[in-house]
């Protein structure tokens, strides 16, 4: 642009007469109808019509309008939209009204164009909320080449108790019968096709008073009727109903289970009433044809959106695997935070952990495993390295939201969490230790003080300890030798160490994070000179054991214990222990053999069709994945454990490797081991959108297509030895590869 003429010095001041002839010749060309071209006009890039489908989110709610939030400081979220690519700037309202919003009133919050490529977490800096009270909130932001895009939705948020749990709310879903057919004149069999927790909804229009009989339950016998002895933990319930005028529309009323409303269990509010996991329904005494448009599964559910994720392979078996394990995460969010199945009902440390990272897996929904955290960290459960899981679910919510709201809220209990207060002269903790008294278990959050941890390693263990009658007599702990100071124990306190450090370190707490560091150092060191058997090659169960478990060798392989010249004595003992574990060790063997390059007899755990298997808890006509790999393997066993969903979580973060290189997504990392796999595609959600990505083999190598979110950066890591990688037909010479928001092809050719 020309600077005014009076800024231009005496030498370069331009010709008046001049200026005169520019002007007369601006006129003729007018005059001939050689107009200047205009500007081009710029459309300001549209947000999507609704909040939720703009990605807009309160405190880690997607639907803050049903709920409330805790948060006396509620940060705020939001998907830069596709046109727009990335963001510069950014400017947030927060108003009393959804009226002062439409006319960009912030009278709460303006916080002004802030130039940042920041979407998520940016915390509220207006005048003070109040618990009980409504607000609205909205945001602009500004592509990079500073273009404005419209203004986003406007989405409503009410505050609750502060520092209480973000808490949506429970939703109730009508679901259709997928099958009803007579089996007499008057009784009825339906199948809803999915087991959900819930009761039955029915129409059932009748003049004269009646009773009908109804059963519930999840499982069929050998006859194909709804089996009314079931094993185990699975449900069976028989309910009489009295019908007639003046009523016609009827929600069973189920009676409450002793086994699932006891000290320690989650209770459903009154609103909901008493649900149990059915699939199944027989009406007897039917006087009149029963249709399916007469009769719902009630079914409860947290929310739970089925279209933000997706997974195929051109392995049918692993592909019914996942789908398994998917349902398994939405048909078990009815009590509003992960419980450990329908026996108990009772949020446990390590079950919530693998619900927790298969859920990030299938859905954009981070409240749930948010307010878990915050109820186990003030409700503990026994077992020792259930203690250790929590540090580890916090690390989680951080590196997949981005946010360090729980770091600085628990950051001190998390010291007395990971148990350093136990350790020894050689750096390894130990349950046995003098320091394990009523002031420890209450700086742990016991109430009870008396309580004491107790080392687990795996569950149920040996026929010997329970006295149940096992397929497996040594359990699911591979004859492990209980020592005092435990192998599998200090493989978990080793990981905490590494994740307190880099708490500290984003605490700014520097002193602290170098002796989370030294502790860390310390415990890697007693593995190898203590618990590691250097003439086997294998590491031992505990410091004096002689005794070598999968468990004590698949731990410190999946915490990266395992010094590089010993990985190959460990992983040829793994393999030789077979699947020794239960549902719940299947994570930590999974993860194991993932990082150390034994991806394909990892997928082929996951696939196998076994009666220790994902595929087998299918057969048996369960739809969601089982407390174990079948009831002979623990008798009590339930049919709706969300800790038996490793592959969700393992299919998504190690087999297609799409895992969060920075926190929150800024850089998602893909590094895919797709072993004997031909073809493959994945939807994951993330808070910043959805990564998509599919993969094909060809005669001479594999080409894959991976679209990256908006305002986010992606790193594919190819590992394997190739000839040549090519990026959207480019030749490229590093194994690790940037890419930008958008769709790219990557050839990788052999």
């Amino acid at each position: 642009m020309l600077e005014p003429f009076s800024s231009y010095p005496p030498d370069k001041m331009i010709d008046m007469k001049f200026a005169t002839v520019l002007t007369t010749l601006t006129g003729t060309l007018l005059f001939l109808g050689c107009q200047p071209q205009p500007e081009k006009e710029v459309i300001a890039v549209p947000f999507p019509a609704t909040a939720y489908e703009a990605g807009m989110v309160v405190s880690g709610m997607r639907h803050p309008e049903w709920g409330q939030t805790g948060d006396s400081l509620p940060s705020f979220s939001w998907q830069v939209p596709v046109e727009t690519n990335s963001q510069s700037a950014y400017r947030i309202w927060v108003a009393s009204s959804k009226e002062k919003l439409s006319r960009q009133q912030g009278d709460l919050w303006d916080s002004g164009k802030v130039t940042s490529p920041a979407s998520s977490n940016i915390v509220y800096g207006g005048q003070a909320l109040h618990p009980g009270q409504s607000y609205f909130w909205q945001v602009r932001i500004w592509d990079v080449a500073g273009i404005p895009t419209e203004y986003s939705p406007i989405q409503r948020f009410t505050l609750g108790a502060f520092n209480t749990p973000g808490y949506e709310g429970l939703r109730i879903k009508l679901n259709a019968p997928a099958e009803l057919k007579a089996i007499e004149s008057d009784h009825y069999f339906i199948d809803f096709g999915k087991d959900a927790f819930g009761t039955l909804a029915l129409y059932y229009p009748v003049e004269e008073n009646d009773t009908l009989t109804i059963r519930l339950g999840e499982k069929l016998d050998n006859t194909g009727r709804i089996d009314r002895d079931p094993p185990g933990s699975v449900r069976y319930q028989l309910v009489q109903l009295a019908v007639g005028k003046p009523n016609s529309n009827f929600i069973l009323q189920l009676p409450p289970d002793s086994r699932n409303t006891g000290p320690g269990a989650i209770l459903l509010p009154d609103s909901i009433g008493v649900v149990m996991p059915f699939r199944y329904v027989e009406i007897e005494n039917s006087k009149i044809p029963l249709l399916p448009n007469m009769v719902r599964q009630r079914a409860v559910y947290y929310d739970f959106d089925t279209e933000t994720s997706q997974f195929k392979c051109s392995d049918t078996t692993l592909n019914k695997v996942w789908d398994l394990c998917k349902y398994t995460i939405e048909g078990t969010s009815f009590a509003g935070i992960y419980v450990d199945g329908d026996r108990e009902r009772i949020p446990y440390e390590a079950d919530a952990y693998i619900n927790q990272l298969s859920h990030y897996q299938v859905d954009r929904e981070y409240s749930l495993a948010r307010r878990t955290i915050i109820y186990l960290m003030d409700h503990p459960t026994w077992p020792t390295e259930w203690q250790l899981h929590m540090a580890m679910m916090i690390d989680a919510d951080y590196q997949y939201t981005g946010n360090k709201e729980l770091i600085r809220r628990y950051y001190q209990k998390l010291k007395k969490k990971c148990l350093m207060d136990l350790a020894g002269p050689e750096g390894l903790i130990s349950s046995l230790s003098p320091n394990l008294n009523g002031a420890f278990m209450a700086s742990l959050g016991f109430q009870d003080t008396a309580t004491r941890l107790q080392d687990i390693v795996d569950w149920p263990p040996a026929q010997k300890d329970t006295g149940w009658p096992l397929a497996t007599p040594q359990g699911e702990r591979d004859g492990y030798e209980m020592m005092p100071e435990n192998t599998v124990v200090n493989a978990f306190y080793y990981r905490n160490l590494e994740i307190m450090e880099s708490f500290a370190r984003i605490l700014g707490k520097t002193e602290e994070a170098e002796q989370f560091h030294d502790r860390a150092v310390q415990v890697r060191n007693a593995f190898s000179s203590i618990l590691f058997d250097s003439d086997r090659g294998v590491y031992l169960d505990g410091a004096g054991s002689t005794h070598a478990s999968l468990h004590s060798n698949m731990m410190p392989l999946a915490f990266g214990l395992v010094p590089a010249q010993h990985i190959a004595s460990v992983v040829n003992f793994i393999k030789k222990r077979g699947l020794a574990c239960s549902v719940y060790g299947a994570q930590y063997l999974l993860e194991s053999l993932y990082q150390a390059d034994e991806d394909q007899y990892a997928l082929n755990i996951m696939r196998n069709t076994s009666d220790r298997g994902w595929w087998h808890m299918s057969q048996l006509g369960s739809t969601m994945t089982l407390e174990a790999w079948d009831l002979k393997y623990k008798p009590n066993a339930d049919w709706n454990h969300a800790w038996g969903t490793a592959p969700a979580n393992i299919i998504a973060r190690y087999m297609w490797g799409i895992r969060p290189e920075t926190p929150g997504f800024e850089t998602v990392r893909i590094e895919p081991k797709m072993s004997d796999l031909t073809t493959s595609l994945i939807e994951l959600p993330t808070l910043r959108g959805t990564v998509k990505a599919s993969f094909a083999r060809h005669q001479n190598g594999k080409t894959y297509v991976i679209s990256i979110p908006p305002n986010t950066q992606g790193l594919f890591v190819v590992r394997e030895q190739v000839e040549s990688i090519s990026v959207d037909n480019q030749k490229v010479t590093t194994p690790e590869i940037t890419l930008t928001s958008g769709v790219h092809k990557i050839d990788v050719n052999f």
